[in-house]
C-alpha cells in the first residue's frame, strides 16, 4: 500500500484510506468497513489467479450530522492478479480527483460512493483502469474467525492467538501479559502480529517448544481461548477516556462491567452461553466498529450512549440506532426486555443481531413497553408474557402517559383489581 501513497503527489489525504486483504469466507478483518477489500481467489490447487474487490467501507460518523453515517462496502468485481495493482491505483485516482476535500467530515470515500451511486463510481474506476471489471465471483458464506489458541500453520509449525483484553498489553495484578508476551518473542525469537480484533499471534513456532510458551502463558495469567467467556471473547472497545481526546465517554475501562452485567441478566433469563458480537466507542467515530456489531454501544453523552442493533454474527450487515440515549445505570433495564423477546420469538439457531433484525424495531419497542422483569428466585413474582389486541393496548398506552406510570404496572394493576 506504500506504493499507492505516492501517486497522492503534492495532494494529500484529508482523511484516512482503509485497505485489507482476506481469504473467501474469512472475515476477520471486517472486510465491509474498509475503503478497500482484496479477497483472494485462487485455482482448486491453491495458485493465485486474482481478486474480488470492494470499496467505498467505513463507519465513522457524527451524532446529529445526518450527512455522516456508516456505510457497508459494495462489490466492484473480479481482477486478474496482474492487473490488481493498476485497479487500485484507479480506485485511489477517482477518489484523490473526486472525494471531498472542503468538509473533512465527507472526505472518506465512501461518500463520493453514495453520492455518485455504484455504476458512475464504477464507470470511471474503470475508465482510469483502461478495461472493463470482471463480475464479482461468489463466494462461500462469511466467518468471523478470531483464531485464538493453538493451530497448525501449515508447513509444519505452529500459530497460537492470545487474547489481550481491549488491545491493552500491561503488567497489572495476576494479568500480566507484557512479561509474558515479552519473554516468549525474546526466548523463542518468533514473530508476533497483532489482529484486527485486538488480540495477538505468536507465528512460527516450533511444535516442541510448544509446552513451554503454554506454561509462560498460564503462569501470568493469560486466559486459555476454552476458558474465556465468549461475551468478552466476541467483545472490543476502543481506547476513549482518558486517552483520546475526541472521547465523550468512557469505552475501555467500562466494558468489562457492561460485559459482566450482560452476561449476568442472560443467566438470569435462562440464557446461559448465549452469544453475540458486542462493540463500544466513546464518540460516534466508530473505531472499534460498533455499527457492525449486534450490539453495539456509541458513546454520546458522560455516562451514556447510542444502542445499536441488528448487526450479524458475522459481520457483513449495519447495525442500526436503537436507542438515542441510554445511561450507564439503565442497562439492565433496557437490555432485559430486548433479551426475553429474543428468547420468546427467536427462530431456531438464530442469533441476537438476526432477530433484532428480523423481529423489528417497533416490535421490540412495543414488547419493551409492557414487559414485567424477571424477579430473582426467592423474591415472589415471576415474570409472564401476555398478549393483547392492538385496541386494548392503545387504551394501556393513553392510561400509563395520563397516570405518569409504565405501562407494566398500569396492566398488573388492573389485572389484580380484577381477579
Amino acid at each position: 500500500m506504500s506504493r499507492l501513497s505516492r501517486f497522492y503527489n503534492t495532494y494529500y489525504l484529508p482523511r484516512k484510506f482503509k485497505c485489507a486483504v482476506t481469504v473467501p469466507g474469512d472475515n476477520s478483518v471486517d472486510a465491509y468497513t474498509q475503503d478497500i477489500t482484496f479477497v483472494v481467489i485462487t485455482d482448486d490447487n491453491g495458485k493465485l489467479q486474482g481478486f474480488n474487490v470492494m470499496a467505498g467501507g467505513g463507519m465513522g460518523r457524527t451524532h446529529n450530522k445526518a450527512e455522516t453515517f456508516a456505510r457497508v462496502a459494495d462489490h466492484i468485481g473480479y481482477v486478474d492478479k496482474d492487473d490488481v495493482y493498476e485497479l487500485a491505483k484507479a480506485i485511489v485516482f477517482t477518489q484523490r480527483d473526486y472525494g471531498e476535500r472542503f468538509n473533512r467530515r465527507l472526505a472518506r470515500m465512501k461518500y463520493l460512493v453514495h453520492r455518485w451511486g455504484l455504476p458512475k463510481f464504477i464507470a470511471e474506476v474503470e475508465k482510469r483502469f483502461g478495461k472493463k471489471l470482471e463480475p464479482y465471483r461468489a463466494l462461500p458464506p462469511w466467518k468471523f474467525e478470531d483464531y485464538l489458541g493453538w493451530h497448525e500453520q501449515g508447513d509444519g509449525k505452529l500459530f497460537v492467538g492470545v487474547h489481550i483484553r481491549n488491545g491493552r498489553v500491561h503488567n497489572q495484578g495476576p494479568l500480566r501479559n507484557k512479561t509474558a508476551l515479552k519473554e516468549i518473542v525474546e526466548k523463542f525469537n518468533i514473530p508476533m502480529r497483532v489482529t484486527p480484533n485486538q488480540s495477538v499471534i505468536l507465528c512460527d513456532i516450533d511444535p516442541g517448544d510448544k509446552a513451554e510458551i503454554q506454561a509462560i502463558l498460564d503462569r501470568d495469567g493469560i486466559t486459555p481461548d476454552s476458558k474465556l467467556d465468549s461475551l468478552e471473547r466476541y467483545a472490543m472497545a476502543c481506547p476513549a477516556l482518558p486517552t483520546c481526546g475526541l472521547a465523550v465517554t468512557e469505552s475501555e475501562r467500562i466494558i468489562p462491567n457492561i460485559l459482566q452485567r450482560t452476561r449476568k441478566l442472560l443467566n438470569k433469563l435462562e440464557l446461559r452461553g448465549e452469544t453475540f458480537v458486542t462493540r463500544m466507542t466513546g464518540c460516534p467515530n466508530g473505531c472499534a466498529r460498533p455499527y457492525m456489531a449486534e450490539l453495539g454501544f456509541v458513546g454520546q453523552a458522560p455516562q451514556s450512549y447510542q444502542l445499536w442493533l441488528g448487526g450479524c454474527p458475522n459481520q457483513t450487515r449495519l447495525a442500526r440506532p436503537y436507542l438515542e440515549k441510554l445511561h450507564e445505570n439503565d442497562l439492565e433495564k433496557v437490555l432485559e426486555p430486548l433479551f426475553a423477546c429474543f428468547k420468546q420469538y427467536r427462530s431456531a439457531g438464530e442469533s441476537f443481531g438476526d432477530f433484532c433484525d428480523r423481529y423489528t424495531f417497533e416490535a421490540l419497542r412495543q414488547f419493551s413497553e409492557t414487559y414485567i422483569p424477571v424477579k430473582p428466585i426467592g423474591s415472589g413474582r415471576r415474570r409472564n408474557r401476555v398478549g393483547v389486541s392492538d385496541e386494548l393496548f392503545a387504551k394501556l398506552k393513553a392510561r400509563s402517559k395520563a397516570e405518569g406510570k409504565s405501562m407494566a404496572d398500569v396492566l398488573e394493576e388492573a389485572i389484580g383489581a380484577n381477579l
